[in-house]
C-alpha cells in the first residue's frame, strides 16, 4: 500500500543516493586532480605552438623524477627550493587508499564482511588451551562463527545500553576473544582502546579516564587490579570478564554501581536481542592507540578506519598473503604493528593461531601449529641468533665446520643471485628451521632496527624471504618495507605505496639532503595513512604534523641506491658529550645487542663528561658459562656481576662487537656495570613496548653511573700524572 510513509522514505532513499553520488564525484574530482599535477611533470604535455611547431617538452620532468628502482623522486617543493620527495616505484602517480582489488573496502567492517563472505567455512581463529587449562592441538573457530559472535557481542553492548561512538577498552593479552570484541567495534561504531596488560594501574587509570571508556573488557587476573581503582575510573559502566566464571564474579561493585558480567553471558545477551548492524564510515574513529612514552604519560594516536585500510592496502601491493598460510599471535595486539598484521590476514583468509600466553611456551606453540608466516621484534631475533651460534660454538669439531662451511657455501649463492645447494639444509639447516615449525616462508621484523648481521643469519638459516619495515603507530604502522626480492641487507626498503617521504634538513646534526654520495635528514612522511592526531592534544599533534601535512618521524634516515631508506640517527633522546659529539644512544644500544653477554644495555653520557658509560643487564647463563670457563667461583650472580674479571671480560666484548659495527672512538663505552636484574616495565625502566625510559633509567642507576665516572677519572689523572 502506498502511504505517505513510503513516500518520505523514497525521498530521504533519493536524497542520500544523491549525497552519495555528489560525494564520490567530488572525491573523484579531487583525484584527478592530484593525478593530473603530478602527471604534468612526468610526461610531457602536448602543447599546440602557433609558429606551426609541435610538441614542447615538460623542461622540469627530466629535471626532478626519476625512477631509483625501488621509489620514484616526484616534485615537492620545500623552502630551500629542493625536489625529493619519495613514492613507491609500484604506485608512483597515486597514493594507495584502498585495496586496488576490492575498492569498495573503505572500513574494518567492510573488510570483515569481505573475507566472511569470501572464506566463511575456513579456518580463523585457532587455540590450544580448553576450558580447564589443558594444552593440546590448536582447535579452530571458522571466520563464519566468527562473524556470528562478533553480532552477538556488539548486541550484548547495545542491551547493556552502550551508545555509538562509545569507547570500548581491551584489558588482556591476545586471544581469538580480542579480535572478536575488535570486530564488534567496527561493526556498531564503537571505537576501541587497547590497554596494555603490562600497564602500572597509574597508566591503566589515566588512559582509560582520558579516553573517557565506558567498558572494559578483561580477564579474571586483571579483573581485581581494575576492582582496586575503579571509583577513580568513574566514566566505567561495564566490565565484561573473559574467560571468567559466572559464579565467581562479582555482578556489581557496591561503591559504584559498576555492572560486571562474563564474555560468555555478554555473548548469550547478544545472541537473544540481535541488533542490526551500525556500519562506520571511513573518516570515523576506528581505533585510540595509547603510545608509551619514555616520558610523561601516554598519548592517545587517533586512527581512522580510512587510516587503516590505507596503510594495510598499500603494503598489499609488496607482501602477499594466501588462504593457506597459517599466522601465529603473540606480539601484543595493544601494538600497532600486530594490528596491522591482523586487518591484513582477515583480508586473505590466514588462519591465525594464538599462543598459550607465555613466552618461555612460544617454541612449543610454533612445534603444534607451524605456521608459514612469522613476525616478530629484533629483540627475539637477537635471542635466536645468539642461541644458535653460541651452540654452534659450543659443539665444536666437526659439527661447528660443517656449519661454517654450508653457511658460508648458501651466503656465496645468495650474494651472487643463485639458488643455493638444497644439499645445505638437509645437512644443516632443516633442524634450525624447525624450531620455528619448520614451515616458515615469510618473516617480517619490526618496531626497532635489526642488525644487518642478524638479518642475513636469518635469511641464511631460515630460508624464505625475511622483510623488515619501519614504522610508527602514528602513520597506522609501515611506512617503508623492504621488496620482495631484494637481496641487499642494512636498510628499511621502499615507501610503502601508501605514503611518500621526504628527508628534511637537521642542520644542527649537520644532516642535509644535499649530502654526498647520500642525502641525509629527518624522515618526514604524508598520505592518507596519517593519524588524525593526538586525542584531545592539539599542542602535540601540531608539533609533529606540519602544516604542509607531514608528519614528522623524528628519525634520521638517508637514501640508498636504488631508492631504499636506512635509519641511521634519531633527533630525539641525542645528547652531546663535554666535547661537543652529537651521541645517539639508541643506535650504540642496537649495536652492542649482539654481544653475547648483553640482555640489555643503557648506554648513559652527558655535557659533563668525555666519555660514555654503559649499564649490561646480563645474559645469566652467558656469564655463568664464561665464569666456569674461567675457573671463577661465585655463589651467585650478583657476586659474579660485581666481579673486576666479568666486567672486564663484558667490556672486551662490547669493544669486538663496536669495532666490527664501525662505532666512532667516541661512541665506545669507556666503563660498564653489570647488573643481574632486567630492565622490566614492573621495575620501570621499560615502556610496555620494550623502550628504555631515559630518566627514570639514570635516577635508578644514579650511584653505578656516578661510580663509574669516578674510577674514569682517576685513571685519566694516572695517565696524565704519568
Amino acid at each position: 500500500m502506498w502511504t505517505r510513509g513510503t513516500e518520505e522514505a523514497m525521498a530521504r532513499e533519493e536524497e542520500q543516493q544523491r549525497q552519495e553520488q555528489e560525494e564520490r564525484s567530488q572525491a573523484m574530482d579531487a583525484a584527478q586532480r592530484r593525478l593530473r599535477a603530478v602527471s604534468a611533470h612526468l610526461e610531457p604535455p602536448t602543447q599546440v605552438d602557433t609558429n606551426g611547431g609541435g610538441l614542447a617538452a615538460n623542461p622540469t620532468a627530466g629535471e626532478y623524477a626519476h625512477v631509483q628502482g625501488y621509489s620514484v623522486v616526484l616534485p615537492e617543493k620545500l623552502q630551500t627550493g629542493k625536489w625529493n620527495v619519495h613514492r613507491s616505484a609500484q604506485s608512483p602517480l597515486r597514493l594507495i587508499s584502498r585495496f586496488p582489488s576490492t575498492p569498495d573496502i573503505g572500513t574494518l567492517h567492510d573488510n570483515f564482511l569481505y573475507a566472511v563472505e569470501t572464506f566463511t567455512d575456513c579456518r580463523y581463529l585457532g587455540t590450544r588451551l580448553s576450558a580447564n587449562g589443558a594444552v593440546g592441538e590448536y582447535k579452530w573457530m571458522t571466520y563464519g562463527e566468527a562473524s556470528t559472535s562478533r553480532t552477538a557481542i556488539g548486541s550484548g553492548l547495545i542491551y547493556h545500553g552502550i551508545a555509538e561512538g562509545a569507547r570500548i577498552g581491551l584489558y588482556f593479552i591476545n586471544r581469538p576473544e580480542w579480535i572478536i570484541i575488535d570486530h564488534a567495534c567496527a561493526a556498531y561504531s564503537y571505537v576501541s582502546v587497547p590497554l596494555y596488560d603490562t600497564l602500572g594501574p597509574d597508566a591503566v587509570q589515566f588512559i582509560v579516564n582520558h579516553a573517557t571508556v565506558e567498558a572494559i573488557f578483561c580477564v579474571p587476573q586483571t579483573l581485581s587490579s581494575l576492582l582496586s581503582f575503579i571509583t577513580q575510573m568513574p566514566c566505567v559502566r561495564l566490565i565484561v570478564v573473559v574467560g571468567g566464571d559466572d559464579t565467581n564474579t562479582p555482578s556489581a561493585t557496591a561503591s559504584t554501581g559498576v555492572e560486571i558480567i562474563t564474555y560468555s553471558r555478554l555473548h548469550s545477551q547478544g545472541k537473544m536481542s540481535s541488533q542490526t548492524f551500525r556500519p562506520p564510515k571511513p573518516e570515523d574513529v576506528a581505533t585510540i592507540c595509547y603510545t608509551s612514552g619514555t616520558t610523561g604519560t601516554p598519548k592517545g594516536a587517533v586512527l581512522s578506519h580510512e587510516n587503516l585500510i590505507a596503510n594495510v592496502a598499500g603494503s598489499s601491493l609488496v607482501v602477499k598473503f594466501y588462504p593457506s598460510d597459517v599466522y601465529i599471535s603473540y606480539l601484543p595486539l595493544a601494538h600497532i604493528y600486530e594490528r596491522a598484521n591482523q586487518i591484513a590476514l582477515l583480508h586473505y583468509g590466514v588462519a591465525i593461531g594464538f599462543y598459550q600466553g607465555d613466552n618461555l611456551k612460544l617454541m612449543d606453540d610454533l612445534a603444534a601449529l607451524r605456521p608459514t608466516v612469522f613476525a616478530s621484534v629484533p629483540r627475539l631475533y637477537n635471542r635466536i641468533y645468539s642461541a644458535i651460534t653460541n651452540a654452534v660454538k659450543e659443539s665444536g669439531g666437526l659439527k661447528e665446520r660443517l656449519f661454517r662451511t654450508a653457511y658460508n657455501a648458501k651466503r656465496q649463492a645468495l650474494m651472487s643471485g643463485r639458488n643455493p645447494s638444497p644439499m645445505w639444509d638437509k645437512l644443516v639447516f632443516n633442524k634450525i628451521k624447525a624450531r620455528l615449525g619448520g614451515r616458515v616462508r615469510l618473516m617480517t621484523s619490526g618496531a626497532s632496527p635489526l642488525s644487518a648481521d642478524v638479518m642475513e643469519f636469518l635469511r641464511i638459516c631460515f630460508g624464505g624471504e625475511v622483510l623488515e619495515g619501519y614504522g610508527m603507530t602514528e602513520t597506522s604502522c609501515v611506512i617503508t618495507t623492504m621488496d620482495i626480492g631484494d637481496r641487499l641487507i642494512g636498510h628499511v626498503g621502499s615507501p610503502n605505496p601508501s605514503c611518500e617521504i621526504k628527508l628534511v634538513d637537521v642542520p644542527e646534526m649537520n644532516y642535509t639532503s644535499e649530502d654526498q654520495p647520500h642525502p641525509r635528514g629527518e624522515i618526514c612522511v604524508r598520505g592518507p595513512a596519517i593519524f588524525r592526531g593526538y586525542y584531545k592534544d592539539e599542542v602535540q599533534t601540531r608539533d609533529v604534523i606540519d602544516g604542509d601535512g607531514w608528519l614528522h618521524t623524528g628519525d634520521i634516515g638517508l637514501w640508498l641506491p636504488g631508492g631504499r631508506l636506512k635509519i641511521i640517527d634519531r633527533k630525539k633522546n641525542i645528547f652531546k658529550l663535554a666535547q661537543g659529539e652529537y651521541i645517539a644512544p639508541e643506535k650504540i644500544e642496537n649495536v652492542y645487542a649482539k654481544c653475547k653477554f648483553i640482555a640489555q644495555c643503557f648506554i648513559y653520557g652527558d655535557s659533563f663528561n668525555s666519555f660514555l658509560v654503559a649499564i649490561v643487564a646480563v645474559e645469566p647463563d652467558v656469564l655463568k658459562a664464561w665464569a666456569g670457563s674461567e675457573g671463577i667461583q661465585s655463589e651467585d650472580l650478583r657476586q659474579l656481576c660485581a666481579d673486576p674479571r666479568a666486567k672486564a671480560a663484558v667490556l672486551a666484548d662490547m669493544d669486538s662487537i663496536g669495532k666490527e659495527a664501525q662505532l666512532r672512538g667516541f661512541e665506545f663505552a669507556k666503563a660498564v656495570s653489570l647488573v643481574a636484574e632486567p630492565f622490566t616495565v614492573e621495575n620501570g625502566l621499560l615502556t610496555p613496548t620494550f623502550k628504555i625510559k631515559r630518566p627514570q633509567a639514570k635516577a635508578y642507576f644514579a650511584k653505578e653511573i656516578a661510580d663509574m665516572y669516578a674510577q674514569l677519572s682517576k685513571a685519566e689523572s694516572a695517565r696524565q700524572r704519568l
